[in-house]
């Protein structure tokens, strides 16, 4: 018999603030967490600019020695999973409970700055100069790996890698998990550090990013006519999920409800979506056919709206094509990267987190940056303020290079 799955708990670590109530209050306010890079000189690179974290200090979450051993995608996910857990007001202590509490933490790089570090270090020493830490610090499983060993979660562990999907993915087996009864708690999200040198790098060279190196503040514009790329941002966002009874017997706060997820392939190119959004479709109607919600019933989708010109028309006929008059009549969009940029593989994982808020607190953050509408781009995105609205279900998307769509379809409990 298939279970409830709700949502307990949030942590979070963004280009905003090291917690979820300061990222929150930023996507209210419409502020930007996006500035010229200060990591590193990122002066000869096209794009200049990213949505860098302020202030994130791991000794709060690791000692140092863990610290030292690993990368900076598992520090921002220990940190968000902890947060989670004191989030959810639990602490699953008991030994037969920690059999049924699992992890799954999505990445898209992994450790991208530990490989380029180390592989420095064999340019110039040779081999003997790898540390014997490379592979377990790089490895996209780590993040999973370290979080189950730091809350003690016997259950489910894994990693999901599809791309900017990473986090979709994981929210999704963890919901299934539960749902199905092969867990009773999840931690389930993203992270992602992957503003470095090489990665960077690497998307400046296939020219997928913003060069607004005189506004980067203004530089993530989802949506609007003149968009040129997105942004890159660092971060984690996790979420704790459990079973429904058991939350509602202990007297916890639930965000929301899930009650559906799709997952589709593209079957198209390995970097541009398919025409129409037709991967994106299919995710959307599968999603919201497991969660029995008619396409008029929904109210607000969490966009992946990336700021590029393909995505945002992609996906803009996506959900005029699911939706029908529902399109443009009641139903509101919005996109969190116009204010912390894309976090690749967390960015499912923040998302997430904004779309159970936006229920639970009935306000849509806007899409900020939103100045010249776009004729095929013409939804109603909350541009630029945020909007209070009773939201009772929404979808949030995620899609990623690779042909990869899930949506998450969430409800007001």
């Amino acid at each position: 018999m298939a279970r409830r799955v709700v949502i307990t708990g949030m942590g979070a670590v963004t280009p905003l603030g090291n917690d979820v109530q300061t990222t929150w209050n930023g996507l209210l306010e419409g502020r930007s967490g996006i500035d010229t890079i200060k990591s590193f000189d990122a002066s000869k690179f096209e794009t200049q600019f990213a949505g860098e974290l302020k202030g994130f200090d791991p000794q709060k979450y690791m000692d140092r020695k863990e610290i030292k051993r690993t990368d900076k995608f598992v520090h921002l996910a220990v940190a968000a999973s902890t947060m989670a857990i004191e989030d959810g007001g639990i602490e699953v202590t008991d030994p037969a409970e920690q059999e049924r509490f699992g992890v799954i933490i999505g990445s898209g790089v992994g450790g991208i700055e530990t490989h380029e570090e180390q592989h420095n270090r064999f340019l110039k020493g040779g081999p003997g100069r790898i540390s014997p830490f490379f592979v377990p610090m790089m490895i996209c499983d780590m993040a999973a790996g370290y979080v189950s060993i730091h809350c003690k979660a016997k259950g489910p562990n894994f990693c999901t890698v599809s791309a900017c999907a990473s986090a979709g993915h994981a929210i999704g087996m963890a919901f299934r998990s539960i749902k199905y009864g092969e867990s009773d708690f999840m931690l389930s999200g993203g992270t992602e550090a992957s503003i470095t040198h090489m990665g960077l790098g690497g998307f400046c060279a296939c020219k997928a990013l913003s060069k607004r190196n005189d506004d980067p503040r203004g530089a993530s514009r989802p949506f609007d006519k003149t968009r040129d790329g997105f942004v890159l941002g660092d971060g984690a966002g996790i979420l704790f999920l459990e079973e429904y009874e058991h939350a509602r017997k202990r007297g916890a706060r639930i965000y929301a409800e899930i009650l559906g997820v799709g997952s589709t392939a593209d079957a198209y190119h390995i970097t541009a979506p398919a025409e129409e959004g037709e991967g994106a479709q299919r995710a959307m109607k599968a999603a919201l056919e497991e969660a029995r919600i008619d396409p008029e019933d929904l109210d607000y989708i969490n966009a992946h709206g990336t700021s590029t010109e393909h995505n945002d028309i992609t996906e803009t006929q996506a959900i005029k094509k699911v939706f029908g008059a529902r399109a443009r009549d009641g139903l509101v969009v919005s996109s969190t990267k116009s204010m912390i940029g894309h976090l690749l593989g967390a960015a499912g994982g923040i998302e997430a987190i904004a779309t159970a808020l936006t229920i639970y607190h009935g306000v849509i953050h806007p899409t900020i940056n939103y100045q010249h509408p776009d004729p095929e781009c013409d939804l109603d995105y909350c541009p630029n303020q945020a909007r209070e609205m009773p939201v009772v279900t929404a979808i949030s998307n995620s899609f990623g290079f690779g042909g990869h769509n899930v949506s998450i379809v969430m409800n007001k409990i």
